[in-house]
């Protein structure tokens, strides 16, 4: 960039903001509205207020066109559900009966009607709800929500964008409905889902939209040919149509590839693409295209996934280099603002030099217009903001906090040896059945148990300095050992101890390792009303001393059966942190497992015979094009092996992943040599045990028969039915039975009634099983 620029003025925009308000108050309304205490007029005012906040404080960051219809009661492809009338028919009557309660059923179930399936958002940790379709699916447009999310920005006087789900992404992101055969394929509902969109679209002109984006981010994955022709048909007919807004179709999370030149050629008037992801690849691609002559491009320089500042020198290069290639560049964020925390002037706590190496989403806001401003009015009209960058990122660059020395010689001496286990699994597997002794089909659970209101409140009082360390402890060890009766008394056969001391599977264990930071209030969506606060991991990773071994040894001396240690897994560590960017993410994830070893040792020694190192996010880490897969999984699983190759071959490793599509990763999942998996299969009836039998998958699985995603008590006949299902993919001597998922976010009464027709279930076919073989 010189310092004086002949680009037309560049608009600042973004693709979505964080939902829940700074005090989280949308998921209090919600959680309120469930329980009987707010009305829907008072959970509609709440979100009114919060969406009116949002556009408010964009626009006084300078943001010139914000978005709408992408805030969301649970999520947004549910949203998309309703707009195009794609509703199950079990859920149905619910609907007619009353929209929001109909919305909700959907989303969580009720006591007689199962939710919709529930996976991870591409290569995120937000979750999506996923549509069921099938060949006699009629849609039907229902513009309601996004129409009135637009009139309510007009009103305030902000020019808006409204954000729609694209229908290529919707219907590949969907499923066959149950019953529909499993080889059914949601694209070929393309031409009776097109109308729709069109309706929608008219509709949104009507109410005054200039433009309207459609996310189509399944474009940036690997596609077929007939996958790609559906996309140029979809844009040429959308596109073709005479009354409608300018279309901006946007991708995020990689480059277009293939789909580049397919949505070039579509007679649509723009396109957003994602710089932050596989830069210079993309700049390749658009230049390979002959650029979006006379077409607007929406250039994602902001990382929308991450919290580190962004280098606007870099950026600004980038931009530069886009204004020969389309008509106008605009500038965004690559993605919607959802995946990262509010502000980081709420978070106190950390050091005011570390905080300038972050950026949440209004600083985000604020950096889409620095650069704005620089690539409308040249380099001179952000002197400061430029030199102040630059003090920022050398700061992060030499800062002690990055790099430890120790910690880099002990990962560059790791050897192959280090990730392998002394014995073969057969051999490993006969010496655990003499060591634990369990039954056929034994029951157990993933890890957490409910988190009360009393555990709240004593975490709560430490604090606020009420009660002392000692005081909080002892509170602790009451829980562990109510946890552990339930557990006895309903008869689970490898025990948990409740994790009532964690506030998190990954926070729990970043504030005790070095290299992590914590924030207080940097609360991100993963489902629903769940928030999650990622640490920050800011560079090289240790652990100064044992992080679980008291509490599982303290759990352990209270009972006779086996107790598990919990830990989560390095792959995980990363992906639900927000990962340094400045190293490669391999050789990251072997200095957490390096420390995750020696908590695996120390648990061991200290008598523990069962432990379960947790890695949920190994299927959504996956890369995004398959190119990239072998690389990934090769650091992941050697990470994996690399934490739990130390122990005995009489010590039982588990691991445990839920809410993902893992048929393409089921050799990863071989090669992690675990030998326990527990997975999530209730919503999905079973299909990964299928898929697990199919490719020969040789070791213990315990595929969930309990969804811990709804509020609804599976009955034990619902479970057994699961359960024997399991059994057609999987022999007996291998099956395990337990829920999907942790119970953290579960309230006491569900749980109890659950496990307890879980392991009745699992009595009842244990039985019919040695009946058939005696």
């Amino acid at each position: 960039m010189t310092s004086k620029s002949t680009a037309a003025a560049a608009r600042a925009t973004v693709h979505g903001y964080p939902r829940q308000g700074q005090g989280r108050e949308l998921k209090k309304a919600i959680e309120g509205y469930w329980k009987g205490r707010v009305s829907a007029a008072e959970l509609q005012q709440t979100a009114s207020q919060l969406r009116a906040a949002n556009w408010r404080r964009l626009a006084d960051a300078g943001i010139h066109e914000v978005p709408t219809g992408e805030f969301s009661y649970y999520d947004h492809v549910l949203d998309t559900s309703v707009m195009v009338g794609a509703i199950p028919s079990r859920h149905r009557a619910a609907v007619a009966a009353g929209a929001l309660d109909g919305y909700f059923a959907m989303a969580r179930g009720t006591q007689d009607v199962a939710p919709l399936e529930m996976t991870k958002w591409f290569d995120t940790n937000y979750h999506y709800l996923v549509p069921e379709l099938g060949p006699d699916t009629v849609f039907t447009a229902d513009s309601a929500k996004q129409v009135a999310e637009l009139k309510e920005a007009l009103t305030l006087g902000h020019t808006a964008r409204p954000v729609l789900v694209g229908p290529i992404t919707y219907l590949l992101l969907a499923k066959p409905a149950p019953g529909v055969a499993a080889d059914f394929v949601p694209l070929t509902l393309l031409d009776r889902l097109l109308p729709v969109y069109a309706e929608v679209l008219t509709d949104l002109r009507a109410a005054g939209a200039e433009w309207v984006q459609l996310d189509e981010p399944a474009l940036v994955q690997d596609r077929t040919p007939a996958e790609l022709n559906a996309a140029a048909r979809a844009y040429r007919e959308l596109g073709g149509l005479t009354d409608r807004p300018r279309l901006l179709v946007a991708s995020y999370f990689d480059r277009l590839g293939d789909a580049l030149p397919v949505l070039a050629k579509a007679p649509i008037d723009g396109l957003a693409l994602d710089f932050t992801e596989s830069a210079a690849a993309n700049l390749d691609d658009l230049a390979a295209v002959g650029g979006l002559p006379g077409k607007r491009l929406v250039a994602g320089v902001v990382n929308g996934r991450n919290i580190w500042i962004n280098d606007f020198e870099k950026s600004l290069a980038i931009l530069g280099t886009l204004l020969g290639l389309a008509g106008r560049v605009d500038v965004a964020a690559s993605c919607s603002l959802l995946h990262v925390p509010l502000d980081t002037a709420a978070e106190r706590d950390i050091d005011p030099q570390i905080t300038r190496w972050l950026a949440f989403a209004r600083q985000k806001t604020t950096e889409v217009v620095t650069l704005a401003r620089g690539l409308t009015q040249g380099t001179g009209a952000v002197t400061a903001e430029l030199a102040a960058n630059r003090a920022d990122l050398a700061s992060r660059a030499g800062s002690a906090i990055t790099y430890d020395p120790a910690v880099r010689a002990r990962a560059a001496a790791v050897t192959d040896a280090d990730g392998r286990r002394s014995q073969p699994y057969p051999e490993r597997a006969a010496a655990q059945r003499t060591h634990l002794g369990l039954p056929l089909l034994p029951t157990t659970t993933i890890g957490s148990f409910p988190q009360t209101a009393q555990l709240r409140l004593a975490r709560a009082d430490l604090r606020a300095g009420r009660i002392d360390t000692a005081a909080y402890e002892e509170r602790i060890k009451d829980e562990i050992r109510d946890v552990l009766s339930f557990q006895e008394q309903a008869g689970i056969d490898v025990l948990v101890h409740g994790e009532p001391e964690r506030n998190d599977m990954v926070q729990y264990f970043a504030e005790q390792l070095t290299g992590y930071l914590a924030t207080q209030h940097g609360w991100v969506q993963s489902y629903g009303t769940r928030y999650v606060r990622p640490p920050i991991l800011a560079g090289d990773i240790s652990r100064p001393e044992p992080m679980t071994v008291r509490w599982t040894t303290y759990a352990q001396s209270q009972t006779a059966r086996p107790v598990k240690g919990m830990l989560t897994g390095p792959v995980t560590m990363l992906a639900w942190s927000f990962v340094r960017d400045d190293q490669p993410l391999g050789d990251t994830a072997r200095q957490v497992a390096l420390a995750l070893r020696d908590e695996v040792n120390d648990l061991e020694a200290a008598g523990t015979s069962v432990i379960q190192v947790d890695e949920p996010a190994l299927r959504e880490t996956l890369p995004l094009r398959t190119a990239d897969h072998t690389d990934y999984l090769v650091w992941a699983t050697e990470a994996f092996r690399l934490t739990t190759s130390g122990v005995r071959p009489d010590t039982q490793i588990h691991t445990h992943m839920c809410y993902a599509e893992f048929g393409d990763i089921l050799k990863a999942i071989d090669d992690l040599d675990a030998d326990v998996i527990s997975l999530e299969a209730a919503r999905s009836h079973m299909q990964v045990a299928g898929e697990l039998a199919v490719a020969g998958y040789p070791r213990e699985v315990g595929p969930g028969v309990y969804d811990i995603h709804s509020p609804r008590v599976p009955s034990a006949d619902e479970a057994a039915i699961l359960l024997r299902k399991g059994l057609e993919a999987i022999p007996a001597e291998r099956l395990w039975v337990n829920p999907d998922c942790g119970l953290k976010t579960r309230g006491w009464p569900e749980v109890r009634a659950s496990l307890e027709n879980l392991v009745t279930a699992a009595r009842t076919v244990r039985g019919d099983v040695t009946a058939a073989t005696s």
